[in-house]
């Protein structure tokens, strides 16, 4: 099932998610429906409180040719769609500065530094405890969505300049929904 995208501006995007105590059938299919609902947004992930939903759980998938040689070879073992329960990023490493986009964000595209490789742990839709080690674009896509499962959108990571830059098209978007910033 398709479900609505909260846009900047919904109080429900600054709360910070609450882990899953069990994988039960609801919360597998919640994952489905993130998947499904992502895919027809055209996005690469998209956590649970931005489809209105406090669980510790985002969904990611990265297309094939968005990472290079190496970054490529690294990820290549990470089998897509992934979906993370309870995910916590245990180890960065390195940086790098990139554009970034969220579908929280309609038309607002920014460049954001963070780490060029992560290590994460989260729990699979069999229950299982899995550790994985990203980098390049899938890194930046994990620290995206757990970010947002934190309560952090990714315009905090902007720098101010850039910030700036975008006020006014952030403005008219939180105004539109619910928010005053």
């Amino acid at each position: 099932m398709i479900l609505p995208i909260r846009k900047y501006g919904d109080p429900v995007l600054r709360e910070p998610a609450r882990p899953v105590g069990c994988i039960t059938p609801e919360i597998v299919q919640l994952a489905q429906d993130m998947l499904e609902t992502m895919h027809k947004a055209k996005g690469v992930g998209i956590a649970a409180e931005q489809v209105g939903r406090l669980e510790r759980i985002c969904v990611i998938d990265i297309p094939d040719g968005c990472d290079k040689g190496e970054q490529a070879a690294f990820n290549a073992p990470i089998p897509m769609p992934l979906a993370m329960v309870n995910p916590e990023i245990i180890s960065l490493e390195g940086s790098e500065n990139d554009k970034e986009g969220c579908l929280s964000f309609p038309g607002i595209g920014g460049s954001v530094v963070r780490a060029a490789k992560v290590v994460c742990t989260y729990i699979d839709l069999a229950g299982r405890r899995q550790t994985i080690s990203a980098a390049g674009f899938l890194a930046r896509a994990i620290q995206h969505e757990t970010d947002h499962l934190d309560g952090r959108l990714y315009v905090d990571r902007m720098s101010a300049v850039e910030r700036l830059a975008f006020a006014p098209k952030l403005k008219k978007l939180s105004r539109a929904n619910g928010g005053v910033r």
